[in-house]
């Protein structure tokens, strides 16, 4: 019998962080997550192959990356909902999937090692939010809503996002029935005002991080160079702030962005994709520097400490030049000018704390 020996209880979340809106979810990506045990061999009766025990090691890996994005972005997402005045959403504040959500061998994977099935199970919760305040737990099975069965099986996901929505419409809470170690239990889960960005890990080790308009990606490379959650916090921020200055539209960028961060979603992304520039049009200083500033409000509001955003991004530059293709820089070139108004931005930030006056732009 072939052993997993590195699994994480009900823990294991990739790619997509969509945390599931008033209206809609978004399909299947290859997320995975929310197991309900630490089993580390296959169920009697089953086969765990090297191949799905290979896979299922990969997919504890990412989650340990998707984990740590999920948990930094959390009070970035929240407590910036006033500031994300084009892009605040009612969220519930958790993810879900089923073993549909995971290709080819990957889903035989989740299947036999960790036991998922066709019932949709929570794959992440959003700290701070009306769905950790209810006591929903990674693992949760996924029963009814308001009383309505919901959907397995392949579609699960965006029939359950058909059955959410109207509920949340109108209503402050969401009556959600949940199974947790066998049995059924009910849950009333308050939505969420957050800035309704998907928070995902881009399955690459280039150094870089995307924003399309309505995701944020941060590459595996550049998670590892992150050291702190402040640094993670920083990357955060700044992506975040493109999208809610609305730069990928400006700079004619979304369509491209959006088609590289949807390949680095997958567990097996076309890596050729990132040849060059990858299409990728260089943002302009101005801009930059305009993100740079709002993203110092925004690590403020969450708590972030922002006197190391400048020496950070410094020390990036220097390690990571413009040169480096696929790299920050190189897509983020105008260093000096973005240092400036970080500088400017932290200045008028402990101003405003001095004085106790609101922290925005």
């Amino acid at each position: 019998m072939i052993r997993i020996h590195r699994l994480r209880p009900a823990a294991l979340a990739i790619a997509t962080a969509t945390f599931l809106t008033a209206c809609a979810t978004q399909a299947p990506s290859g997320q995975t997550g929310g197991f309900p045990s630490t089993a580390t061999e296959a169920p009697q009766g089953r086969t765990l192959t090297p191949q799905m025990a290979a896979a299922a090691d990969t997919l504890t890996k990412m989650a340990a990356l998707q984990d740590r994005l999920y948990r930094v972005a959390a009070p970035l997402l929240i407590d910036n909902a006033e500031l994300c005045t084009k892009h605040a959403r009612n969220l519930l504040g958790f993810t879900a999937k089923n073993r549909h959500s995971y290709p080819g061998e990957y889903n035989e994977a989740a299947h036999v090692a960790f036991g998922m099935d066709e019932r949709l199970q929570v794959t992440g919760v959003l700290a701070g939010s009306g769905a950790a305040k209810a006591g929903l737990r990674l693992g949760d099975g996924l029963v009814a809503a308001g009383g309505k069965p919901l959907p397995t099986g392949p579609n699960a996901l965006a029939g359950a996002g058909a059955v959410f929505g109207p509920i949340v419409a109108s209503q402050p809470t969401l009556p959600l029935t949940i199974e947790r170690n066998g049995n059924n239990r009910d849950l009333n889960v308050p939505v969420t005002r957050a800035c309704s960005f998907a928070i995902e890990l881009g399955n690459a080790d280039n150094v870089n991080a995307y924003a399309d308009g309505g995701r944020v990606m941060v590459t595996r490379g550049m998670i590892g160079v992150a050291k702190s959650d402040d640094e993670l916090a920083y990357v955060l921020a700044r992506t975040m702030a493109h999208n809610m200055l609305g730069h990928p539209a400006a700079q004619r960028n979304s369509a491209t962005i959006d088609s590289v961060v949807t390949n680095l979603t997958r567990v097996t992304p076309d890596l050729s994709m990132l040849n060059g520039s990858a299409g990728i049009k260089a943002m302009p200083a101005g801009s930059d520097a305009a993100a740079d500033r709002l993203a110092v409000y925004l690590l403020a509001r969450a708590g972030y400490n922002i006197e190391g955003a400048s020496a950070f991004w410094k020390r990036f530059a220097a390690a990571y030049p413009a040169g480096v293709a696929n790299g920050h820089t190189a897509n983020h070139p105008g260093v000096t000018a973005r240092l400036a108004a970080i500088d400017a931005a932290v200045a008028d930030v402990k101003a405003k704390r001095a004085a106790k006056r609101p922290i925005a732009p």
